[in-house]
């Protein structure tokens, strides 16, 4: 039986989560179809997160203070992201040619070409069977063949099978810098990109001390979190599904946001029914943070939040641009669906089990364990990632690790701040770790992942942040257990980071 006084915060969850399961997952992607290269996409969403990082504690200060305007404030920042995310689908998206080339003999060097009948050479991303993954070469019309046009190589590293076969050649995506950044179509989609995910960060942050407030000591916040993995798939799916089927233009994002304009507009309505209890006011904030920060548990559990925020945060922002770019190297339609798919495997697979009993393992095996054990699995799903023979085996890798990765980590970072925060604090504690983990952690993700997916290719890259996870997962264990086993107290689990209580040992 469900409690009456939680149905409004589930509907919260669910309405705002399946606003997003359209249109968050798929950012990154739309930049990428408007010619933004990995690395200038990292930087974009990797100096966001610094902007976030101000933006919590600052907005969750505010709702502290003036807790009469809590609701407002709430819903006027659901109101500004949803207007954010939906002024998306009036820029337009750029259009690709598609060559298929007949080589029969030999691709030459460009340097080598000479006296053809076009000035221009165009960029192309070439998939073929003589090809074991996507290669770049430069395409030109070629007057000396039977076909009408003929590929050259600008490297000697493509390796090539024996000819003769044909090419699937692809306009390159990307843009030049110098003359991306003087495009409209760019700064009109970073504008609204950064201004709706700040909106996001915020209202996200302030969900969670929102809920807190409700549930008390009564309810697992697990159990009501749930409910917005549950939206967020589902949408997820039936975005996907739609811009498949129910566009000619497979790039068209129209379905997506008439579906998270839809379910925004009904989360301001639950927002409407949403109780929001008065915690009395503390003397002073501040005071009781810079006491809190003195505690080495306390920056320790920062640190690592920090970086298992670079984890995800680089699953969040190149995971679907890995599928989009391995599903052209196995000329597979459907991509939208396979990426709806993923989404939804995500959240109603283990992300929904872990959810549910996500607070009964932080208290059987404390948050220390159970942090560790998030490294290692996402550890695992990255490396298993990086390691997939085809599109589609994603999906249950994401089904089965997403759960204990993301959702457990999620958890113990929520629960943690909560546990530690001073009376009537609750949303500026929350925005502090929030801030680090999506925060600063995402900077760090989205900028060297960008980088690295750039200059030494997606598989790599996920290995590398494979092995740094796991890593951090074997250090904070051993930290943990030689150097700040004695320091630390239980103050609401029987948890090795608890450590505000006046036993506690500062540095």
């Amino acid at each position: 039986m469900v409690e009456k006084k939680l149905i409004p915060i589930k509907a919260h969850f669910f309405f705002f989560m399946a606003a997003l399961g359209p249109i968050l997952p798929q950012l990154q992607v739309f930049g990428k179809e408007l010619g933004i290269s990995s690395v200038v996409m990292g930087m974009v969403t990797g100096i966001l997160p610094f902007i976030y990082l101000l933006a919590k504690p600052l907005f969750g200060i505010i709702v502290d203070v003036h807790r009469n305007c809590r609701k407002t404030i709430f819903m006027g920042l659901i109101l500004i992201m949803a207007v954010c995310y939906g002024c998306i689908i009036f820029i337009p998206l750029r259009t690709y040619n598609i060559y298929n080339v007949n080589i029969e003999d030999v691709i030459y060097r460009c340097d080598n070409v000479v006296n053809t009948s076009s000035t221009d050479f165009i960029d192309v991303d070439c998939t073929s069977e003589c090809l074991t993954k996507m290669e770049k070469y430069q395409l030109y019309l070629n007057t000396y063949t039977t076909s009408n046009a003929s590929l050259c190589d600008t490297t000697d590293e493509n390796q090539i099978g024996e000819l003769p076969c044909t090419f699937r050649c692809k306009e390159s995506i990307e843009i030049p810098n110098e003359v991306l950044l003087k495009t409209a179509s760019f700064w009109f989609f970073i504008i609204l990109l950064s201004v709706g995910t700040i909106a996001f960060n915020v209202v996200n942050s302030i969900s969670d001390a929102v809920c807190f407030d409700v549930i008390g000591d009564q309810y697992d916040y697990g159990k009501q979190r749930i409910w917005g993995s549950i939206g967020y798939g589902l949408t997820a799916l039936l975005s996907g599904y739609a811009m498949d089927n129910f566009l000619i233009n497979m790039e068209g994002y129209g379905p997506a946001v008439c579906i998270m304009l839809i379910f925004a507009t009904l989360d301001l309505f639950s927002c409407v029914k949403l109780d929001l209890p008065i915690i009395p006011a503390p003397e002073n904030i501040w005071k009781e943070l810079r006491h809190l920060m003195k505690y080495k548990v306390v920056c320790i559990f920062l640190i690592f939040t920090i970086i298992a925020g670079a984890a995800d945060g680089f699953l969040t922002y190149f995971l679907l641009w890995y599928v989009e770019d391995i599903s052209e190297q196995y000329d597979l339609k459907n991509v939208k669906v396979l990426e709806g798919s993923i989404i939804a495997a995500e959240s109603l697979g283990g992300e929904i089990l872990f959810f549910f009993i996500g607070d009964n393992i932080l208290k059987k095996l404390g948050h220390v364990t159970c942090f560790s054990v998030c490294f290692l699995c996402y550890a695992l799903r990255l490396a298993v990632i990086s390691m997939v023979s085809s599109p589609w085996i994603i999906v249950g890798v994401e089904f089965f690790l997403q759960g204990p990765s993301y959702a457990l980590t999620y958890l113990t970072i929520v629960a943690y701040a909560n546990d530690i925060a001073p009376s009537g604090t609750s949303a500026t504690m929350q925005g502090i770790a929030a801030g680090l983990d999506d925060g600063l952690g995402y900077a760090l993700g989205s900028l060297t992942g960008g980088i690295l997916y750039r200059y030494i290719g997606p598989r790599r890259t996920f290995q590398i942040f494979a092995a740094s996870s796991a890593l951090a997962g074997i250090l904070h264990y051993l930290i943990h257990l030689c150097f700040l086993r004695k320091t630390a107290s239980p103050r609401r689990y029987e948890a090795e980071y608890s450590c505000v209580s006046q036993t506690s040992n500062p540095l």
